[in-house]
């Protein structure tokens, strides 16, 4: 896991910038007020509660973990570890496998290799290992709707709290000139439903789709080795093939490096 400080800095500076055009604009306590978030907050939070079953819940704190602490998604890494296992599969027989599984960490890797080195038919493999990656994906995107529903509840339970702001103002015009504070009060659910929503939910809900999207195509590309080690393909052919799940900056750093090993190969 590498620890990622982006989402923290782009919400303690989302938030700055937000709070210090509202202290341009004069005190920042005109736009505190307690029953406007708790309506905002804590109504939305409880339509969450109804929408998900209390496991699901219990989840969030784990995500938000995981918004700050992402996975070492070293694709690179996985290709020379593959082709090093081809390699070996190729030279030693596949049983040799079995004691590198031991020194792996990514488990659809040892799930794949396992059944490798137990000789179950590549038809097989293909549709267990096809079946964990559609349940990951599953798995997280439960957390990813969590984020996604309270940032549409958010802004919705803002829009409640205005109305009952503006029924309530309306309810007593004898005083005209409390018609502006009562509208100011009106109107500050609505703000803070906005702010909460685009500002928290909604980028956390984008940040976890986008590490979901990145696991899973690297899970991808370990199945198509597992599968090519199964079918007995060239380890060259193998890398080669992996290589295309890599970005562009990936494949120029990958033969950089190789380059680099090749020259103090020759000393």
């Amino acid at each position: 896991m590498k620890r990622n400080i982006l989402p923290a800095i782009g919400i303690v500076v989302g938030f700055g910038l937000i709070f210090a055009s509202m202290a341009a604009n004069g005190s920042l306590l005109r736009y505190f007020d307690v029953p406007a978030l708790i309506i905002t907050l804590f109504g939305s939070f409880s339509a969450i509660m109804i929408s998900f079953p209390f496991k699901t819940l219990k989840k969030v704190p784990s995500l938000i973990k995981k918004l700050m602490f992402t996975p070492d998604d070293d694709r690179g890494a996985l290709i020379e570890t593959i082709s090093f296992l081809a390699k070996k599969s190729r030279t030693e027989g596949i049983l040799a496998l079995e004691n590198e599984i031991k020194e792996l960490d990514s488990m659809v890797l040892i799930h794949g290799l396992e059944m490798v080195v137990d000789g179950t038919d590549i038809d097989t493999i293909e549709e267990i290992l096809n079946v964990e990656l559609e349940q990951t994906e599953d798995r997280h995107s439960v957390g990813q709707q969590v984020f996604l529903k309270w940032g549409e509840y958010a802004p919705a339970f803002g829009m409640i709290g205005t109305l009952i702001g503006l029924i309530a103002m309306l309810g007593d015009l004898q005083d005209p000139s409390l018609i502006g504070t009562g509208m100011a009060t009106a109107l500050l659910t609505t703000f803070y439903g906005s702010l909460m929503a685009n500002m928290v939910f909604l980028p956390i809900a984008k940040n976890l789709e986008i590490q979901t999207a990145n696991e899973l195509k690297t899970n991808e590309m370990i199945i198509e080795g597992v599968l090519a080690l199964q079918r007995g393909d060239n380890p060259r052919v193998i890398e080669q093939k992996l290589a295309s799940f890599l970005s562009n900056s990936d494949k120029k750093n990958k033969k950089e490096s190789k380059k680099a090993v090749a020259v103090a190969e020759e000393f």
